[in-house]
């Protein structure tokens, strides 16, 4: 096997000449000629910088169990095994792109061989934490969906990373079965042109991009209000059962600890809440820069890419000829901001909460233009359901706060029963709003349907990619003459409904986009 040194200089040297033969007689012409290639030899020097907390953990905990000497003992084999287990993984982990797939080997205690058939990727995504941006290297993650799997390649350098995610996002295997001159001639002169156009750098024109001050749209979203004290939570969870687990926590220590806090002035107490509510806020506005720092998203080479953070920088491409439609939400906060949440709905996308985010918080005019940009005018004006759907969104939303008064009452619970009634009055607007948000639409190429209220949430798909309909009526709805139309979808959730539309409407609706489906199932 020829190691190709970093994987990205020499290697791709190497590849851009069209490699050897192979071992039916035809030349490879895959990028590096399907031959062996190893990782960027400096993936020491990542493990290393990653595995150094655990380095100082295990010499506190020497110092503290044997003193200074042994700290320094306990160090230095947790380096040496480190670096050995690094050492084998480089030298037994090598990949090789071939015309219609890439293999990764790995041989370090029993051999194995992941291949990935190259038109079974969905995505090619590029990541750096700040040790692998310092020394020009990145973390390629490839993902073909739950029939081809996932493969990762830690670390190459920054150029072969680029390198691989064109070639394999741009150049798909052609059919089985052709086996002649004249193809085999065709083949090689197409791939030579694949390989030409991945090796130069593609242009790319950008979408949309975050401003700085859309940061402070963060508190508005309660996962990133909760994130930082939920992470701090775990930190401390994990630091109580360490000292635990030590000795250096006891219940007299503890019952000490609780005795001052109770015996601070009320002042003081007010004021640390005070703290505490307003570093709520500020914390989120911190998580959420760090995660979405200069998020940027651009079309390339037939692809839609996101980048996005600050310390570790992660760029997501996303095939443009396999986005199905788009999800634009938002919460009531939020809704009164004028702020959406954007997200792509990808056929076969694995992580698809993460990998198929296209914008994490923006004004609504930008967010509207970036879902026009990347999949076409949203259809509108939205038409609204009728007033029977009203009522059952009132009843569904007083219903749960009404039963636990009653239940309540009947424990003799009073006061929990005088909540329930306070919880279900206040909930009387809120089914107003689910109804207020209701509606549906379509033009001749897409459609769009739209509910929720604490999370709203409104989907733009594509007329293609409707695989099937469902019409759902209850009891209650019978009663009203409503229906649900689910939007069967070979992306993103894999249905939508359309809640609560007049059982006419949900038929006619979906006589429009597919006559032909569902004209058998009409009467006369």
């Amino acid at each position: 096997m020829a190691a190709a040194g970093g994987a990205g200089g020499e290697g791709t040297a190497d590849a851009a000449s069209g490699g050897g033969p192979s071992g039916n007689g035809e030349p490879e012409r895959a990028g590096n000629g399907g031959r062996a290639l190893r990782l960027h030899p400096l993936t020491f020097v990542v493990g290393a910088a990653r595995e150094l907390i655990a380095l100082l953990a295990a010499g506190a905990t020497g110092l503290m169990v044997g003193g200074l000497s042994t700290a320094f003992y306990f160090t230095l084999v947790g380096l040496g095994f480190g670096l050995l287990f690094h050492v084998a993984t480089w030298v037994t982990f090598t990949y090789a792109l071939h015309e219609d797939r890439i293999e990764l080997r790995r041989s370090l205690i029993g051999r194995s061989v992941k291949s990935i058939p190259r038109d079974r990727i969905r995505g090619v995504d590029i990541s750096a934490s700040l040790p692998h941006r310092a020394l020009g290297l990145a973390v390629v993650h490839i993902d073909a969906g739950a029939d081809g799997g996932e493969g990762e390649l830690n670390a190459v350098s920054r150029h072969e990373a680029e390198r691989l995610r064109r070639v394999l996002l741009s150049r798909r295997a052609r059919p089985a079965g052709h086996a002649g001159a004249a193809d085999r001639a065709d083949r090689t002169e197409h791939a030579d042109r694949a390989d030409h156009a991945a090796s130069a750098s593609p242009p790319r024109r950008v979408l949309a991009r975050m401003l700085p001050r859309w940061y402070v749209y963060a508190p508005l979203s309660g996962a990133y209000l909760l994130t930082p004290f939920a992470l701090a939570g775990s930190l401390l969870g994990t630091l109580y059962n360490l000292s635990d687990d030590l000795g250096l926590i006891t219940q007299e220590r503890l019952a000490d600890l609780g005795h001052d806090v109770v015996g601070l002035p009320s002042a003081v107490v007010i004021a640390l809440a005070v703290l505490f509510l307003l570093a709520m806020p500020v914390m989120s506005v911190i998580v959420f820069t760090l995660f979405n720092w200069d998020f940027r998203v651009y079309a390339r080479d037939g692809s839609i890419v996101a980048e996005r953070g600050l310390l570790t920088r992660r760029s997501v491409s996303l095939e443009r000829r396999r986005i199905r439609g788009v999800e634009l939400s938002d919460n009531p906060f939020e809704r009164a901001a004028g702020v959406l949440r954007l997200g792509a709905l990808v056929t076969g996308l694995g992580d698809a909460a993460h990998r198929g985010r296209l914008f994490p918080a923006a004004p609504r005019p930008v967010a509207e233009t970036l879902a026009g940009r990347v999949l076409g005018l949203v259809p509108g004006p939205l038409v609204p359901h009728p007033r029977a759907a009203r009522g059952r969104r009132v009843v569904r939303a007083v219903a749960p706060p009404v039963a636990l008064a009653a239940i309540a009452f009947l424990a003799g619970q009073p006061w929990v029963a005088y909540a329930g009634l306070v919880a279900a009055a206040c909930a009387v607007p809120l089914g107003l709003d689910r109804y207020r948000q209701l509606g549906h639409a379509t033009d001749d190429v897409r459609l769009t349907v739209r509910s929720g209220s604490l999370r709203r949430r409104q989907v733009v798909v594509e007329h293609r990619a409707i695989v099937g309909w469902r019409v759902r009526r209850t009891l209650f709805q019978r009663r009203l003459g409503l229906a649900t139309l689910v939007v069967a979808v070979g992306a993103g959730d894999g249905g939508y409904p359309a809640i609560d539309l007049a059982e006419e409407d949900a038929v006619a609706f979906a006589a429009a986009i597919t006559p032909a489906w569902v004209a058998p199932f009409l009467d006369e």
